[in-house]
Formats: C-alpha cells, sequence, structure tokens
C-alpha cells in the first residue's frame, strides 16, 4: 500500500488546523515556520477555499450515514443519549452560552437524526443539559449532515428551515423560541478546537455527500 497520498492529506490537515487556529486566535507572525509557507498563508485566507481531502474519489466511497443505521440499532438508546448530551453540555457549559437558555428551562426539545434512526429528548434545568425518557414538545428532524452544518454554523437555520432540511414539528413556537436562542449564542465562547473540530466535520460531510450524489446520479 502506497502511504505516500495519505501522509500528505494528513499533512494538509494539520496545516489547515493549524492555520484556521491561528487566524481564529488573531496570530499572523511565525508562518515561515511551517511547511510551504505559500500554502499555509493562503490558507489562513477565509475567503479561499481549502479541500480537506485533495481526491474527491475518496470521497464517493465514504458511506453516506443511512448505511450506518444498521449498525446504530444495536447501541442501547441511553448509551449514545448520554454520549450526544456529554458533548452537548461541553459547548452549553462555556461562560454565557448555555445560560442563553433560561428562558426555555425545563421544556423538552426533540432532536431526530432521520438518516441514522436516532431520536433523542433534552431539557435544560439548573444550568445544565438533561437527556429525558418523556415525549418532546417540540422536535426538529434532519439529516446527520444537515444537522452538524446547523451545529456549525456552516449554514444557517432560515436555509435549511426554508428548504426542508430541517423540520419543525409539535409546539412550534416553542422550535422557533430554542432556535432564535441558538442563534444568539456567542459562536466565539465556544472553545477554538471544538468549533474547528465541528466546521472540519460538518465541510467534510458535506463533501461527502455531494460526492456520493454525483457518483449514484442518473447518467
Amino acid at each position: 500500500m502506497n502511504r505516500q497520498p495519505v501522509r500528505a492529506t494528513a499533512q494538509r490537515l494539520v496545516r489547515v488546523l493549524i492555520a484556521d487556529a491561528r487566524q481564529q486566535q488573531g496570530i499572523g507572525a511565525g508562518i515561515s515556520s511551517f511547511p510551504d509557507p505559500s500554502l499555509v498563508a493562503a490558507e489562513m485566507n477565509p475567503s479561499r477555499h481549502i479541500p480537506l481531502v485533495e481526491h474527491p474519489a475518496l470521497l464517493r466511497l465514504v458511506p453516506p450515514p443511512s448505511r450506518w443505521k444498521p449498525l446504530l440499532r444495536h447501541l442501547p438508546a441511553p448509551l449514545h443519549a448520554r454520549l450526544v448530551e456529554t458533548v452537548l453540555s461541553r459547548v452549553l457549559g462555556q461562560p454565557g452560552v448555555g445560560s442563553t437558555l433560561d428562558e426555555v428551562a425545563g421544556r423538552r426539545l426533540g432532536i431526530t437524526v432521520s438518516d441514522l434512526g436516532l431520536e433523542w429528548v433534552f431539557h435544560w434545568q439548573h444550568g445544565r443539559l438533561h437527556a429525558v425518557p418523556e415525549a418532546a414538545e417540540a422536535s426538529v428532524r434532519g439529516s446527520a449532515t444537515d444537522l452538524l452544518l446547523l451545529a456549525s454554523r456552516l449554514e444557517d437555520a432560515d436555509t435549511l428551515f426554508f428548504q426542508r432540511r430541517l423540520v419543525l414539528t409539535g409546539d412550534t413556537e416553542l422550535g422557533l423560541t430554542v432556535r432564535n436562542l441558538l442563534d444568539r449564542m456567542p459562536w466565539e465562547a465556544i472553545p477554538l478546537g471544538l468549533r474547528i473540530t465541528l466546521q472540519r466535520s460538518a465541510g467534510l460531510a458535506r463533501a461527502a455527500r455531494s460526492a456520493f450524489r454525483e457518483r449514484w446520479a442518473p447518467a
């Protein structure tokens, strides 16, 4: 197996992450210390799109989330609910972030990942997010990729809802209130590493979905 393409892709990904982190922190000096300074400088330009994978053919081999659905059925629901609760709590636990949800404390909001067959219900209580077994008062449903794009703010909620890629059911007023509260959350208060991870993961998921659709598009 030729490891050179894999190594090159990994090195490029590291450069992208470093450049992104430096840009977020407003650090511009020291670029020459990185490999290929001209490439890193270009990657720090937010107007230039840098693909994470240099070989689009590889993206077409990434199975869509729906292919993982049969495997996820074997995982106990409380297990993945707790995992999601832990991840979201890390975000909402930042100072000035989760307190935005105090307005809807105790209300139950559901998240349904349609292509993975996963569904969770959460509520915000006493400054913490909790997964609960009760039925949701309002639910948002969408694919894993679109929900990730929403969480990473690579696509805005209005666009996703208008295109019916996200669907709100149940108590519409509650759902819209939560959406507006999430929009007001200070993105910059979320740890830099988590922001980078969210956006890179969402970007890769979107690219993989596009490549997969192109591969199987009717001739």
